[in-house]
């Protein structure tokens, strides 16, 4: 799965060296269409991506043109996979080429490429988020959500990290949420079909231990011994008990943004002792004013602390209740 914020994972800023090696390959035929510099490259990778409406023409005329922006498009893509190689040939120690062109793969689908890529840019950086992100994708589409998710996990964790947070926490973590979801459906049936089959097995076997073939009424069980029924109601209870985990519920407020009315990944607290998501409260500051929402007191984001007790509060609910990485 394609994250849809992705393109915001591009080449990386100041990378003069690569800059001025692409201005000169974007003289070349083999390097048109240009790209010149790093801006250029996104846009190439990006902006042509698929092709656009045309009104008035027939869905013969619309099909052809859209083949032909995919095939330049496809162009564009394979000139970049070329320029990033010759870089890497230069200067094979620089992360940024390994991972643009991971990227470029990325695009393209090419999983195992991708992840070649991306595991010798770890080798050369273990702190490359890029890297973590797109490898960790890559895994997941292989069906391995313990490996992916460890990796995402990792960038993640290495994009919070970053002074200020890097801009692609969130989608990494709007990305991580989605697949700790799934993974969690899949746990869940199955837990599901285990407590059930568990359950039928007790009560099979609580019955014949009464020497009941399980074809009786209720009556008929309650005219026997009034301790079956007992303990039948308990073994319910049991088992009703074990699957609470896996019951969609509201999620506590204390864990919830005020803003937002979402569950914290990036929670912050206040001079006045309030919890806030990070990326709200900074939004509200910058387009409302530098004041508490609640409180209305002077406010100013050198002042925000990450509320670590939060932090790992929440860590350990969607630990214990993965249905509420949905609700992220």
């Amino acid at each position: 799965m394609v994250s849809r914020n992705f393109h915001r994972i591009s080449e990386d800023k100041n990378d003069d060296t690569y800059s001025n090696f692409l201005y000169r390959t974007a003289h070349t035929k083999s390097a048109q269409p240009r790209f010149s510099v790093e801006g250029e490259t996104q846009r190439s990778i990006e902006e042509v991506g698929r092709p656009k409406r045309r009104h008035g023409t027939g869905a013969c005329e619309r099909h052809h043109a859209g083949g032909a922006v995919e095939t330049r498009w496809k162009e564009r893509l394979d000139a970049a996979i070329d320029a990033y190689t010759e870089a890497i040939t230069l200067c094979p120690d620089v992360v940024v080429y390994w991972t643009n062109r991971a990227l470029c793969y990325y695009k393209m689908k090419n999983w195992t490429r991708v992840e070649e890529d991306c595991r010798t840019a770890i080798k050369l950086d273990s702190s490359s988020v890029k890297a973590h992100y797109m490898l960790g994708i890559t895994i997941l589409e292989r069906g391995d959500y313990t490996g992916g998710i460890k990796e995402l996990e990792k960038a993640f964790e290495l994009g919070r990290a970053a002074k200020p947070p890097g801009c692609l926490a969130e989608d990494i973590w709007q990305e991580l949420a989605k697949w700790k979801y799934k993974e969690w459906e899949l746990l869940s049936s199955k837990r599901t079909w285990q407590l059930q089959t568990l359950k039928d097995t007790c009560e099979k076997a609580l019955l014949e231990h009464h020497f009941l073939d399980g074809h009786q009424s209720e009556d008929e069980i309650k005219e026997v011994s009034k301790d079956v029924v007992d303990q039948l109601e308990m073994l319910k209870e049991v088992f009703n008990k074990a699957a609470e985990d896996d019951v969609l519920k509201e999620v506590p407020d204390y864990l919830c943004c005020k803003i937002t009315l979402e569950i914290f990944w990036d929670p912050v607290i206040t001079p006045s002792g309030i919890t806030y998501e990070r990326r709200a409260l900074l939004d509200h500051l910058q387009k409302m004013g530098k004041f508490d929402p609640i409180t209305r007191e002077p406010l100013s984001s050198h002042q925000l602390i990450p509320n670590l007790a939060i932090k790992e509060a929440v860590r350990g609910y969607l630990e214990k209740h993965g249905w509420a990485y949905r609700m992220s």
